[in-house]
């Protein structure tokens, strides 16, 4: 397709763009929730002037016994909604393993396999040990100090807000049982850690990443978790991200998008004339599987974060969340199709995950068809960031900086554009885009650089530290011949592996290298 096709079809999205955001602000400006008693009201016929009570529908007494049943009852529907969207959430480690495996080679499925297990193993430990204390206790602006080690601090829950007596009060907005609290905020741990698993794969050594997992759970993660969801200084000036697209998803890009620097590309990926070559993934049913997982585990993530089985407000974040899923999926093989010539299946996925990540902080606080204008914006956005850092030669075996940094930025940010008081009355007050003003969505970008600037440093210095001990890449030999044999020594298929003798992308670009020939024709693996 010439330039100028592209172009005119560049200026027609854009038009679409500008015209659904006019539909949204002109048509869906009144969309507002309506409380389930008031709708119960207005649906109920209205008595007749002389009707009288019916003996079998006259009101029960609401008693002490009877409101210590109802609050008893809630506490344990809101803990069961809460669990079983934390479960969704496990879950979606299944996903990430699936997508990250099926878009590497065959030679380090093990590997990739083994860092999407032990990761949540490790998340598990290291958020129980300190995390949770410094993401969710009293304490400074910027992390807990109370109640810091193995969750001891003093807490009763599920009493809440002036009723709640302990050191977590940051979340004395939920009425759960404090280990409910804990699991569902595990989870989400977890998911940061494993994003940066994708954008290192087939070169870091496992011990390396497993190391930076725990320090990442246990030291940077709940310290920008105090900042917004702890009481901390982003809180403080009014920045909102409902179920993390800054929390999860930028803080685990910036740790991938640093990780991946350091390590540089994989051998082979970029010629000396800066020619890009495609590294394909052996498995691409594998991944969309995985992306299937994601998506159906999302349901958990930006529903189950309101932590209360609230029917109103659930059914429409899961709607929200659909709909920017399908938006970003739609727009990405339009883009695809435009600058690649075909309607890449791996830019589909990455679309609707990009959809996903956008829309997971302004979930609550938008409306449906805004939730869509998030979600095609996404799907553009994410096409251009993979072929931005392929250009740049930032090497990203499965488009994650993309995804969750880059659309978690934007993510971010749409709130202080789309966000509509409404929803969420005297919470987030409205983005620019309804009147609001600038003010919300400079409290956004303020999230945004603080946390990048945070999340990006210290990143580095553990890496670094890392670096100069155990060591971050396994040898060019090492990852000639595959990370499984050398990193686990067992080979996730063994009975189609045969012997190659071509291993053309690393041939060219070890030419001349240390490494014997000999050594290239040898592999056990077929690349």
């Amino acid at each position: 397709m010439d330039t100028g096709k592209k172009l005119r079809l560049l200026t027609s999205l854009i038009i679409v763009f500008l015209a659904l955001i006019s539909l949204t602000r002109l048509s869906f400006a009144q969309e507002t929730p309506l409380p389930m008693q008031a709708a119960a009201e207005q649906a109920a016929p209205a008595p007749a002037p002389d009707a009288k009570p019916d003996p079998g529908k006259m009101p029960v007494p609401f008693t002490q016994a009877l409101l210590d049943q109802v609050g008893g009852a809630k506490v344990a529907m809101d803990s069961v909604w809460t669990l079983i969207a934390a479960m969704l959430v496990f879950f979606m480690n299944l996903g990430f393993a699936m997508v990250e495996t099926g878009f590497c080679r065959a030679k380090n499925a093990v590997t990739i396999l083994a860092k999407n297990f032990i990761v949540f193993a490790v998340a598990s430990i290291a958020f129980l040990v300190l995390g949770f204390g410094l993401m969710f206790g009293d304490g400074t602006l910027f992390f807990g100090t109370h109640g810091l080690w193995l969750v001891g601090g003093a807490d009763n829950s599920p009493a809440m807000a002036d009723a709640y007596k302990g050191v977590y009060s940051s979340l004395n907005w939920t009425g759960t049982p404090i280990w409910v609290k804990f699991f569902f905020q595990l989870v989400f741990a977890g998911t940061a850690a494993t994003i940066v698993s994708g954008a290192v794969a087939e070169r870091i050594k496992f011990g390396a990443f497993y190391i930076f997992s725990f320090l990442m759970v246990g030291l940077i993660y709940p310290v920008v978790g105090h900042w917004i969801w702890g009481g901390g200084w982003l809180a403080k000036i009014g920045m909102f991200d409902f179920a993390g697209s800054t929390v999860v998803h930028s803080v685990g890009g910036w740790a991938a998008l640093t990780g991946a620097m350091l390590l540089g590309p994989r051998i082979g990926k970029y010629g000396k004339d800066g020619k890009i070559t495609p590294i394909p993934g052996h498995n691409i049913a594998l991944a969309t599987l995985g992306t299937f997982v994601l998506w159906f585990g999302w349901f958990g993530f930006n529903p189950g974060s309101t932590m209360a089985a609230d029917p109103g407000a659930i059914g429409r974040i899961a709607v929200t969340t659909n709909t920017a899923a399908a938006g970003g999926a739609v727009a990405a093989s339009i883009m695809a199709w435009m600058f690649l010539g075909k309607p890449d299946l791996t830019m589909i996925l990455n679309g609707s995950l990009a959809g996903l990540v956008a829309i997971t902080a302004p979930c609550a606080f938008v409306s449906i068809p805004s939730s869509l204008i998030i979600g095609l914006l996404a799907g553009v956005l994410v096409v251009g960031s993979v072929l931005f850092f392929d250009r740049v030669k930032v090497d990203d075996p499965v488009g994650a900086i993309s995804v969750h940094l880059v659309c978690g930025v934007f993510g971010t940010l749409a709130v202080g554009l789309f966000a509509q008081d409404h929803f969420s009355p005297n919470t987030t007050g409205n983005g620019l885009f309804f009147g609001g003003g600038v003010k919300l969505l400079l409290a956004q970008l303020a999230a945004v650089a603080g946390v990048g600037a945070f999340v990006g440093v210290s990143s580095v210095i553990f890496w670094s530290i890392i670096k100069a001990t155990i060591g971050l890449r396994v040898s060019p030999e090492e990852e000639i011949e595959g990370l499984d044999l050398g990193e686990h020594g067992i080979s996730a298929y063994p009975e189609f592996q045969q012997p190659s003798e071509a291993f053309p992308m690393e041939s060219a670009a070890l030419a001349g290298s240390a490494i014997s020939k000999a050594r290239l024709v040898t592999v056990p693996e077929r690349i």
